[in-house]
């Protein structure tokens, strides 16, 4: 299966997930995510907590809907009331001009939604805002706005960006993903193809949910599925529930041919310890081992030798938490706290539920044998 992260005009390919899986990101995420396979133990699931300095939505919020009172149309309820607390995105960029010409251009768009309405603060996508030299928010009553970035982080594909009028904002209401069932009705709201399509709505249901994409960013959550339909451009923009609340956070889509229904989004329940951070501090930091990892070691060829899937060491820092565990270069990780690891993604996402300073038990395997190690996760920061 092939699978893109919604947001138009780029492209790339990704590792196998169930069949062959091809993933197409934005250009510009192409170093990131050279780093993020070379460094994954700096990915996870449950981030750092908040120092609860940051109070989201504050201010108007948008109004919770009563579908006992409108049984027939509930969508439309929904969409009403959910509706102006989302927002276009815009990224611009130098692309340079032909005849010496100068200036931006608009090089992608994503969606996004309004989380605090007294500070202006927006959630969207790492992806949607990678590399833009100038953010436009595009508000339900017809405004576009620039915005400026207030924090990004690759890891987990999150981004907060903030708008300076904040006049008749509405913030939208955060449901809780942990009491997800399948099967329970959702709507899908966003600028699919950009501006012309501003606050589209879609529905279906939960389809899944603890899905692990071999995305770096989406590999750090176990995701929800979808079948309501997500397109380029609904990056960032709002996954809700019939009570009108955001429970996740669009960023995904198989669109392998022959395969329809298949959207991803981040639930708002883990995504919100990190948004928290990037409000507070313009930065998400992340519990690490301070090791390098050899994205060539697969299953395959791990078989071919007769070892074990996991992660293979390739490099280890001096002085950091799995040096001085004893963790040497060549080791291959294959459990955390018992958790078995089968590759970098899959270390990086269980990584992710501990907090830096926490100890984990890590499985190596080396000469043929296997045995444990305690470890103190260390404080990874953005370079």
């Amino acid at each position: 299966m092939s699978y893109y992260n919604d947001k138009s005009n780029y492209s790339r390919k990704g590792p196998r997930f169930f069949s062959t899986v091809a993933v197409a990101l934005i250009s510009a995420l192409l170093g990131g995510v050279m780093a993020v396979a070379l460094i994954p133990s700096i990915y996870g699931n449950k981030q750092l907590a908040s120092t609860n300095q940051v109070v989201l939505n504050s201010g108007a919020t948008t109004p919770t809907v009563n579908t006992a009172a409108a049984t027939n149309f509930p969508v439309a309820q929904i969409a009403k009331a959910v509706g102006p607390a989302v927002v276009g995105i815009a990224n611009f960029q130098s692309r340079g001009a032909l005849f010496g010409g100068g200036g931006s251009s608009e090089v992608g768009s994503g969606s996004g939604f309004i989380i605090d309405a007294q500070h202006g603060y927006i959630v969207t996508n790492n992806h949607v805002v990678t590399g833009a030299e100038k953010i436009v928010v595009s508000l339900a009553d017809g405004r576009n706005i620039n915005a400026k970035l207030v924090g990004a982080d690759d890891r987990t594909d999150l981004a907060v960006v903030q708008i300076a009028d904040t006049k008749d904002l509405t913030a939208t209401q955060q449901g809780d993903s942990t009491k997800l069932q399948v099967g329970e009705p959702v709507v899908a709201i966003g600028n699919p193809g950009g501006q012309e399509f501003a606050r589209s709505v879609t529905t279906g249901v939960v389809s899944a949910t603890n899905r692990i994409l071999n995305i770096p960013g989406e590999a750090s959550f176990n995701l929800i599925q979808t079948d309501a339909a997500i397109n380029p451009g609904n990056s960032g923009g709002p996954l809700v529930n019939y009570q009108g609340q955001v429970i996740g956070i669009n960023s995904a889509k198989n669109q392998e041919a022959g395969f329809e229904g298949m959207g991803f989004a981040i639930p708002i329940s883990d995504a919100l310890p990190t948004i928290k951070q990037l409000i507070e501090k313009g930065y998400a930091s992340h519990p690490g081992l301070n090791v390098q990892i050899d994205p060539r070691y697969t299953a395959e060829y791990a078989s071919q030798r007769g070892w074990p899937a996991g992660a293979y060491i390739s490099k280890i820092t001096q002085g950091g938490p799995a040096d001085s565990a004893g963790i040497v270069a060549g080791d291959v990780i294959t459990k955390i706290n018992g958790k078995e690891i089968k590759s970098s993604l899959e270390l990086t996402h269980e990584l992710f539920r501990y907090n830096p300073g926490e100890k984990v038990t890590i499985t190596i395997f080396r000469n043929n044998k296997t045995q444990d190690v305690s470890v103190t996760l260390t404080e990874i920061k953005p370079q």
